[in-house]
């Protein structure tokens, strides 16, 4: 199941295991791609987790989500195995796609993930199609769209915004403004404070929350899901975020200070405040926040392994799972994979 129960204390702890899980991938992720073992780009979100875990785990397995390019932490609060999920990120063919989607395109429909999407904005459009479908057979779920703050920049974003509100359907919005459209800080893109303020020009709610609070994050979601199954059309939600990486592995970072990020760190973690609140309630002890700690790093070793180990995807399925009917030409194209170095400009 996605959905936590935040108002009890195994909801609470459950909710940090998540987050210390996607902390983990992604510490993992980073460190394989340094190495040169995972091929692609990889774009990392520690420092989001709250908003990750908050969002997912307000929904049920019955309601989907769209990402972004940056969707790891999504994939691990929708429920997918960190296993098959880094696999999918080395190509390999027991990855989520069999290797095919890699980081910036991994889905699991039976999860309710509908897909990362490398494309900018282009989850809020996925997002009211699903939402579209819900209305049309009267559904008892919801869709939720992840986008970035950049992406509030692009058209689609706003068509999506418009379409949702004017049909009233059930679809949530989560822009997660950390700070940072790649290079560009939030000031010099955007002529409003709260991009949460854009939600009265479609005459939607607009909310923002806190994106390094878990709980609040939840709760704001599971009013706005609420919201939506009644009836009462799409909110547009803000979580206030910030990522401690580059926008991708490798980014030399110029358009920051490395002060900034480390009071980020030390002030505004949203695993070590919330581990810290809940040890202060009475609700967790050191020795147990360590053991989960520990408990996320070995599910991790567990996963490198086994994305090492298992076999690499096949060239010759590169066309297979594309077309529901079998295409003209596909045979060929797959034969002359089989014997000769693939030559994606020639068709």
């Amino acid at each position: 199941m996605t959905s936590i129960d935040m108002d009890t204390t195994a909801g609470r702890i459950a909710a940090l295991e998540k987050m210390l899980l996607a902390r983990a991938f992604e510490n993992t992720v980073q460190d394989q791609f340094a190495d040169g073992e995972i091929p692609g780009f990889v774009h990392l979100s520690q420092g989001q987790e709250a908003v990750a875990v908050g969002v997912c785990g307000a929904l049920t397995e019955d309601d989907y989500i769209t990402s972004t390019h940056r969707a790891h932490g999504h994939s691990i609060a929708k429920g997918l195995e960190p296993d098959r999920l880094l696999a999918e990120l080395y190509g390999k063919e027991a990855g989520q796609c069999r290797g095919k989607g890699g980081s910036m395109h991994v889905a699991d429909l039976d999860r309710g993930m509908l897909g990362a999407q490398p494309i900018v904005g282009g989850s809020a459009p996925l997002a009211v199609g699903a939402g579209i479908t819900a209305q049309y057979t009267d559904s008892d779920w919801i869709s939720l769209g992840f986008v970035g703050d950049g992406a509030t920049a692009e058209g689609q974003v706003h068509e999506a915004f418009n379409f949702a509100a004017t049909w009233q359907l059930p679809v949530v919005f989560v822009i997660e403004n950390n700070l940072y459209s790649e290079g560009m800080h939030f000031d010099e893109q955007h002529n409003i404070e709260d991009l949460a303020d854009m939600a009265a020009a479609y005459g939607v709610e607009g909310v923002i929350v806190d994106g390094q609070d878990v709980e609040a994050v939840h709760e704001t979601v599971t009013t706005a899901r609420n919201r939506a199954l009644d009836g009462g059309g799409p909110t547009i939600i803000e979580a206030k975020t910030y990522r401690y990486r580059g926008h991708f592995e490798g980014d030399q970072e110029p358009y920051r200070s490395a002060e900034e990020v480390e009071s980020w760190r030390n002030e505004r973690d949203p695993i070590t405040n919330f581990s810290e609140k809940l040890i202060e309630d009475g609700e967790l002890t050191e020795e147990k926040r360590d053991a989960l700690t520990a408990a996320a790093a070995e599910t991790m070793e567990e996963a490198l392994e086994f994305a090492r180990s298992t076999e690499e995807a096949d060239i010759e399925a590169a066309y297979e799972d594309v077309f529901v009917e079998p295409a003209p030409e596909i045979d060929r194209h797959r034969e002359r994979i089989a014997r000769e170095e693939p030559n994606w400009g020639v068709y």
